[in-house]
This record gives C-alpha cells, sequence and structure tokens, in this order.
C-alpha cells in the first residue's frame, strides 16, 4: 500500500511540474526573453522536485536562493547574459553561473578568487566577472540583482556575520559603482547558514566561504 502510494504522490509530482513548464511554454516569449513563468510557477516546481527526491525539506531550499521578491520573478532567458559571463572569465576562476529553478542566474563566488582572508576588499582577477554582470544589469534595465555573502562555521557568529555582509556589499558596491542604479542591487549576509559542503574539512570551509550573485527578472 505504501508502495502504492508514494508511486501516486510522484506521478502527481510529475504532472504538476510538467503542467507549469507547458503553461510556460505555451505564453511564448517575450520582452527581454521573460516567459509566462513567475514566482509562482517556480515555487511549485521546486516543491515538485523536492516531493520526487524524497525530502519534503528540500522543497523549499531549491530555488529559494533569493526568498521573497515583492512584485514575484519572472521566467528569463539567460543564454546572452549566461555566455558573456562565463566568457569573462568565470570558468577559469571557478565561478559557477547555474541557471535556477526559480528563474534566477546564480553567479556563485568563491572566496579564494575573490577576497583574502579575513577581508572584504575585491580581488582584481575577479573584477571582469563583476563588469559583465554589470553590462547585464545596465543593458537590460528589467533585471535586478541580489548580493548575499556566506562564511564557514570558523569564528563567532558575529564576526561571520559581519564578515558576511561586507562582502556581500563589496560585490553589490561594485556593481554601482559601473553604473549599476542603487535601487537594482540588495546585499545580504547570512554568515556561516545554509553551508555547501562539511564544515570539518578544509575543503568544505572553503566551499562554504562565498558569494552567491542572483540576477534576476522581475515582473513587469
Amino acid at each position: 500500500m505504501k508502495v502504492s502510494i508514494r508511486a501516486g504522490r510522484i506521478a502527481s509530482c510529475i504532472g504538476v511540474v510538467a503542467l507549469m513548464a507547458g503553461c510556460a511554454n505555451m505564453e511564448g516569449m517575450g520582452k527581454g526573453g521573460k516567459t509566462a513563468m513567475g514566482a509562482g510557477a517556480g515555487a511549485a516546481v521546486g516543491a515538485g522536485l523536492g516531493a520526487l527526491i524524497g525530502d519534503s525539506s528540500k522543497s523549499a531550499a531549491i530555488g529559494a536562493g533569493i526568498g521573497a521578491v515583492a512584485g514575484g520573478i519572472a521566467g528569463y532567458n539567460w543564454a546572452g547574459v549566461k555566455n558573456d559571463v562565463e566568457k569573462s572569465g568565470a570558468s577559469s576562476l571557478g565561478v559557477d553561473v547555474t541557471e535556477m529553478p526559480d528563474g534566477t542566474l546564480r553567479v556563485n563566488i568563491p572566496s579564494n578568487v575573490s577576497f583574502d582572508t579575513g577581508k572584504y576588499a575585491l580581488k582584481p582577477a575577479l573584477l571582469p566577472v563583476l563588469d559583465s554582470v554589470s553590462r547585464a544589469l545596465v543593458q537590460h534595465p528589467e533585471l535586478r540583482a541580489k548580493s548575499i555573502g556566506y562564511t564557514d562555521s570558523t569564528g563567532s557568529d558575529a564576526t561571520n556575520q559581519t564578515l558576511s555582509v561586507n562582502r556581500a556589499r563589496a560585490v553589490a558596491n561594485y556593481l554601482t559603482q559601473q553604473g549599476v542604479p542603487t535601487n537594482y542591487v540588495t546585499a545580504e549576509g547570512r554568515g556561516p547558514s545554509s553551508p555547501v559542503a562539511d564544515n570539518s574539512t578544509a575543503d568544505g570551509r572553503a566551499m562554504n566561504r562565498r558569494v552567491e550573485l542572483f540576477l534576476y527578472a522581475i515582473q513587469q
């Protein structure tokens, strides 16, 4: 009985995900590459994926990096922006550029190419990558950005929180210095929360020290 119930739930989830994707595709492409898939559809897809992997606690985390956005997030065709960021040297620096299930584009910036240990001054090698992000935000005024800083678990919570905020702001401030309107960019520090690797190892701590820069299109 449990097997059949679970199979039914999985089938239902697949149907929901397929339905939401189909609705977005039927609407077609609009200005700036946006599709009809907004925050509600993205959340439904995330919930469906969470159920499929068998852990409902993960459903809210999938594609929920920037949290709620006033007005909702619109789907977007990120191909051009993603290509430009990757060609700026992101790949060689280990900066990962990923389209997320909620419709955002995440630029994951590891600390080894962005900041010295315990510091928040940007390293020169990262600047071409941030320049490409700035160009996208200036050329496409429907886009916004949110910079989120994270640390590993070493040190006090207060110190880590302050460092994460300062690093997120350093990225955001650089974007505005390149001509991005200040109200298009926000910054947030989350300290050692939401680790992506094991803090008990040096490699894991290095992965947890990062700034995640999310680009997203707002609903028009």
